[in-house]
């Protein structure tokens, strides 16, 4: 569900960013990624992929243990699940080589855009070949959705070529939420035979919803338990559940799953027009990425300037043609230099994605949250009065001065900062300005009244000075 890149849960902060490359395994044994093991004058140099080498034992010691522990786990499942599995029919063979075609279409001819939608992932990415494991955890016994899964994921090791224990980690992952999802779907049957009634479909709507939970819940427990453990600075809900639009993804791909494996049982061929279904999905889950990575800032994952003054003009557009009220907030974080003088720019950055988080949390879903620029922010508040305006900016600045954030220091050490302060300018619309850069102008007045004024305060633009009437 919320692998990283190439299906790989990855610790925030690890080298090489959200998935490792080989570079980094291949700096650390001292060989490129693929060159064999030779032995010269010098000490022996070991090949990258060897399991001494892994850069998995240079992760947190907590993560390790649940690494393996894990992974423990699941072959024991998979062992049993595989023993106690009924012996493969000849539809059952024929369904599985259907499958493994489509997948390898799919797989084929996406190749290169899913390279760069992996390479632009920041915390997770959904595997959009979950379209052919969910649909062989619904109709194929445990050794054939093993084998699809095999099937997609050596595709994938030449293709993507990740860190070796990730990799496994991602495979032993894929195989047991596949195999719990299959014997949740085939415990709660019988399924549909026959010409059944309303009531027989809404139950088996029932069983799928749940099997793609549980399917999904595995998934969340595995990769997101790693991400968890991983660097504390990244311990954010975005960066371990992935964004609201990444969990929509994950949904649309379980369904399309259980379509796959329902027009399998009944119109086999119709697989031929699900692959390239998934192809035109996989384009399009691109070209949303490229349009997401356009209005979002990259360091803290929330809009940048441009996306959103987007939505804040059209919000100002609605303000004006229905009457309501509408407020912008200015949040400047007080000293911040010296937080990047005292403990380095990595440990800014980390403050800067603490404060965008909470600045969703504190927020409404209404509300839109931006970064300025620098540890400049914007809120533009729609339909909310005076009094309510002054109420979110203290909330706004009472959540930021309680937070203890937790990052790293100019040596790497471990690190906490807090007590930071903020100066908050708020700007109303119309009373300081009828347009979105009037409006600015008038939130950057403030915010530099209250660092005037002695900083960590929220002040209200001055009204405009209306110019005297002629005589």
């Amino acid at each position: 569900m919320h692998p990283g890149p190439d299906g790989t849960p990855v610790a925030p902060g690890e080298p090489g960013g959200p998935a490792p490359g080989h570079a980094e395994s291949a700096a650390t044994s001292g060989v490129t990624a693929g060159t064999p093991a030779t032995t010269t004058g010098g000490p022996r140099v070991r090949h990258a992929y060897w399991p001494g080498n892994w850069a998995l034992w240079r992760r947190r010691p907590v993560q390790v243990a649940f690494m393996l522990t894990a992974e423990a786990v699941a072959v024991a499942i998979l062992a049993v699940s595989f023993a106690r599995s009924p012996i493969p029919s000849g539809n059952d063979w024929i369904n599985f080589a259907l499958l493994a075609a489509g997948a390898t279409v799919h797989i084929q001819l996406t190749q290169r855009q899913e390279e760069r939608r992996r390479n632009r992932t920041k915390t997770v990415l959904i595997d959009l070949t979950a379209v052919w494991t969910f649909s062989a955890a619904m109709i194929l016994p445990v050794p054939l959705i093993l084998s699809v899964i095999a099937v997609i994921r050596l595709q994938h090791w030449f293709i993507a070529r990740r860190p070796a224990h990730n990799f496994i980690f991602s495979s032993i992952t894929h195989g047991l939420a596949a195999a719990l999802a299959h014997l949740t779907y085939t415990g709660l049957g019988p399924h549909l035979l026959g010409r059944p009634g309303w009531g027989d479909f809404l139950r088996e709507f029932g069983t799928i919803v749940v099997t793609g939970a549980i399917y999904e819940a595995i998934q969340i427990a595995y990769v997101g338990g790693v991400l968890l453990l991983g660097s504390p600075a990244g311990r954010t809900v975005r960066n371990v559940l992935g964004s609201p639009a990444d969990n929509l993804l994950e949904a649309i791909t379980i369904g399309l799953g259980a379509v796959t494996a329902i027009l399998l049982a009944a119109v086999p061929p119709m697989v031929a027009v699900m692959a390239v279904v998934t192809v035109v999905f996989n384009r399009l889950a691109e070209l949303d990425q490229l349009q997401n990575d356009v209005r979002t800032d990259p360091k803290t994952g929330i809009l940048n300037m441009r996306g959103w003054s987007e939505a804040a003009e059209r919000a100002l557009e609605r303000t004006a043609r229905s009457g309501d009220q509408l407020a912008l907030l200015m949040v400047d974080l007080d000293h911040f230099k010296w937080i990047n003088d005292t403990y380095g720019h990595p440990a800014g950055d980390d403050v800067l994605r603490t404060v965008a988080q909470t600045l969703d949390e504190v927020t409404r879903p209404s509300d839109l949250v931006g970064r300025f620029g620098g540890e400049e922010f914007l809120v533009l508040l729609p339909d909310i009065d005076e009094e309510a305006t002054w109420d979110a900016a203290e909330r706004i600045r009472i959540a930021i001065a309680k937070l203890h954030m937790v990052t790293t220091d100019k040596r790497g050490d471990p690190a906490t900062i807090a007590d930071r302060t903020t100066s908050i300018g708020v700007a109303r619309h119309p009373r300081h300005g009828d347009t979105l850069e009037r409006l600015l102008q008038s939130a950057d007045a403030a915010v530099y009244l209250a660092k005037e004024s002695g900083r960590d305060q929220v002040c209200f633009a001055p009204d405009p000075i209306t110019p005297p009437a002629g005589p």
